[in-house]
């Protein structure tokens, strides 16, 4: 049995939290140092007047990571909260009395793309055969490395998978080829916008994404996504984690090379592991001593960050019939939008939106005759942002929302907060105020990421959203057991490096 080291993990995100329970399963001792009230970080809970928001990630896509990760402690979803498929997995409006809702079945979707599109049936299925393959090898394989070296993918096996997986072929390319209606091309191109990189600039491999939505299917965990962090903070105390809340890491101590202790609202925690969870540039550029960071402020500034979003949580006094649980507002030009983000960062001038409607699917989520909505416009991250800009805002999507869907909420808002670049970056020491991360381009794939491991401290790692694999709840899943695994054997090898 290998000697417990006592681990801190800075962060109580879900790759924060996987970790943890992972490490302390291990036999060692940890303790996670969380900066808010609560653990889950971006996927925070805000309760007000009888109302539950999801503060984050509303989505609930490959069950079977979450699944996975269950199992690991010999339990499952269904131990902790009911998963209900979604049917229609979301609708999407182009315009008055326009839209199409997305099926659940395989037969329904096929339907759906033949009367878009008459004769695309097999392109579909040769679409998604093709994004189930890179799906099973991306999600099987290749997100599981810690990417210390491009060394790891020197396998001629992987080799000739990457050529299958489409890494250098963009997805407007991939979509386009195979199918010429507009609406089937936004569609299939909608997951790319939150990946962090207009569709020509994504690596084709991210069709993943459609296999993952149009096949595995979107979800939503009764009681709301909040029961997620719930389950993993379970299985974290189940593990012996101790948390400790409201303790924001103003410093980690390095002497020759390794970290030696947190500082902590004046307090000096000696530590044997570190894990940081917490913003990668935070911790990179201020919380390490000068010198001992893995990049300078000119290599961030030169990353392509995903977008960040403008929030708006919402309670009604009223229900609205006919409202979908996920709702996407795609009556405006997608690419202008994308332009507007990514290219030349500005406040739209004709957003795209998205409305998520929880209370529709889980009464709890809401008082009884009343709705909760969570209104998300992307935005460029950094922007100036102010009051009177988000209101503005506000004004607009709630006259398209009108206009599309018929629903006037304007004299019903009972409940009401706004929540955009500068709450990120003050409650999550948000990079430019991202939410989601960095984008998924090529030149940000697997090895070209910022490095999990730190290049000048020998017992730190990095894990979340701004190291590999990426963005989003599954991919954090994933990072956090990466660094589990890579911590135990770092600590098993003479104690703190392979």
């Amino acid at each position: 049995m290998h000697k417990k080291k006592k681990i801190s993990i800075i962060g109580s995100g879900f790759a924060g939290m996987t970790a943890a329970a992972l490490l302390a399963r291990a036999g060692h001792d940890v303790t996670v140092y969380e900066k808010n009230d609560q653990p889950g970080g971006r996927a925070r809970k805000w309760v007000k007047d009888g109302f539950t928001f999801d503060m984050g990630p509303s989505w609930y896509w490959m069950p079977e990571v979450f699944e996975n990760f269950y199992r690991l402690f010999g339990k499952t979803a269904a131990d902790f909260y009911e998963l209900k498929r979604l049917a229609p997995s979301y609708r999407v409006f182009f315009g008055e009395n326009d839209f199409i809702d997305v099926p659940t079945g395989t037969a329904e979707l096929t339907a759906l793309f033949e009367t878009l599109e008459p004769g695309s049936a097999v392109n579909l299925d040769k679409f998604l055969r093709q994004a189930k393959y890179k799906y099973e090898v991306g999600m099987g394989e290749f997100v599981f490395k810690p990417s210390h070296s491009f060394r790891e993918y020197l396998d001629p096996r992987l080799a000739a998978q990457g050529l299958r997986l489409q890494l250098i072929g963009n997805m407007r390319k991939h979509v386009s080829r195979l199918f010429k209606n507009p609406k089937l091309r936004a569609l299939l191109e909608f997951p790319v916008l939150f990946l962090g990189e207009r569709p020509q600039k994504t690596p084709a491999l991210y069709s993943l994404m459609n296999y993952a939505d149009l096949v595995l299917g979107t979800w939503y965990p009764m009681g709301g996504m909040h029961r997620i962090v719930e389950a993993f903070y379970s299985i974290c105390q189940e593990q012996g984690v101790r948390f400790v809340f409201n303790a924001s890491i103003d410093k980690i101590h390095v002497k020759d090379g390794h970290a030696t202790a947190l500082a902590t609202g004046g307090k000096i925690i000696e530590t044997d592991f570190v894990i940081g969870n917490a913003d990668y540039h935070h911790l990179d550029r201020e919380v390490l001593p000068a010198g001992s960071g893995n990049y300078s402020e000119q290599y961030w500034d030169k990353r392509k960050m995903a977008p960040s979003s403008l929030l708006f949580y919402i309670g009604l006094d009223k229900k609205l019939d006919g409202l979908k649980h996920h709702t996407l507002f795609f009556d405006e030009d997608f690419d202008r939008h994308a332009e507007q983000i990514y290219e030349t960062p500005q406040w739209p001038e004709a957003p795209l939106f998205y409305v998520c409607a929880s209370s529709v699917t889980d009464a709890a989520a809401a008082p009884p005759g009343n709705e909760n909505l969570f209104f998300l416009m992307p935005l460029a991250p950094g922007l100036e942002d102010t009051q009177q800009m988000r209101e503005a805002y506000f004004d607009l999507l709630i006259k398209r929302f009108k206009k599309l869907t018929g629903h006037d909420i304007s004299g019903h808002i009972i409940v009401k907060r706004t929540y955009a670049m500068s709450d990120f970056a003050a409650d999550y020491n948000a990079y430019k105020g991202s939410a989601y991360g960095l984008a998924n381009t090529l030149m940000q794939t697997a090895f070209l990421k910022p490095a999990m491991r730190a290049k000048h401290v020998n017992n730190l790692l990095f894990t979340g959203q701004l190291t590999v694999p990426g963005p989003g709840v599954p991919p954090a899943i994933v990072s956090g057991q990466v660094a589990a695994q890579e911590a135990i054997r770092m600590l098993e090898n003479f104690g703190v490096q392979p």
